[in-house]
């Protein structure tokens, strides 16, 4: 087999992977910090004003805390959200994480169809063996139907 030049996928020998990760600026560990430090700097200001007898700041100062710690919780349990492809052998495994839950497909690689959906911003639909699965969440949707030629290709070999 020669190795054609992919777009989304690395190539290791015979075997091909496509890492479709969520973009995120910052990591669930940057992100711990700066709410550690948000939370310093908020605690500071609120208990020199509290000191200066506004004594109504600081549980506004929880309430802002306890709040954008919820939306940090939220962000940083969907950061590591991605989809793993890989191709080896006569096998290919699909693998999906969303939220901390992981979720593989295995299908064999000659019976696998690529089908990318009827819609424009539609995922694509790898299925074999009455088992579909639905991958792309994390690619463009203009770049959904090059990912989908693209393991069509690899699919057979060329």
């Amino acid at each position: 087999m020669t190795n054609p030049v992919f777009r989304f996928a690395t190539v290791h020998g015979q075997n091909i992977q496509w890492f479709l990760r969520r973009n995120c600026s910052v990591s669930p560990r940057q992100l711990g910090w700066m709410y550690l430090a948000l939370c310093a700097v908020s605690l500071t200001i609120g208990t020199a004003f509290w000191f200066q007898g506004a004594k109504l700041i600081l549980p506004f100062v929880w309430i802002e805390l306890v709040a954008v710690g919820i939306a940090f919780a939220v962000y940083a349990r969907h950061a590591t959200d991605g989809e793993t492809i890989r191709l080896a052998g006569s096998r290919l495994v699909v693998e999906l994480e969303n939220g901390g839950k992981l979720e593989r497909a295995e299908f064999r690689r000659d019976w696998v169809t690529v089908e990318p959906g009827a819609a424009d911003n539609s995922l694509i639909e790898l299925s074999a063996h009455g088992r579909k699965v639905q991958v792309g969440r994390f690619v463009r949707p203009e770049s959904r139907q090059a990912l989908a030629n693209e393991i069509r290709m690899a699919l057979r070999g060329a």
